[in-house]
């Protein structure tokens, strides 16, 4: 049985495989595709709906406790698109 992860935009808990990871390793925010990094993570829903609010929200503004600039927010928005 997959482990539960909760969307941290959605609130909603899905399957640790069904969700994609990010992780802040050295100030800088990076996808972690194998699910693994030693890391403080959050998990988001793949679903592009979803992402859409991914700015809106600020959720990793407080999932990693600290101010992230939106252009992070822009990079994260693009690099998932392309991995979903």
């Amino acid at each position: 049985m997959t482990p539960l992860r909760m969307c941290a935009i959605t609130r909603q808990k899905k399957p640790k495989n069904e969700l994609l990871r990010l992780v802040r390793v050295d100030g800088k925010i990076i996808i972690d595709e194998k699910q693994n990094i030693q890391a403080r993570g959050v998990y988001l829903s793949k679903d592009k709906e979803v992402l859409k609010n991914l700015k809106k929200s600020k959720c990793l503004n407080r999932a990693f406790k600290a101010d992230i600039p939106q252009e992070v927010y822009d990079e994260v928005i693009d690099l998932c698109s392309k991995i979903s």
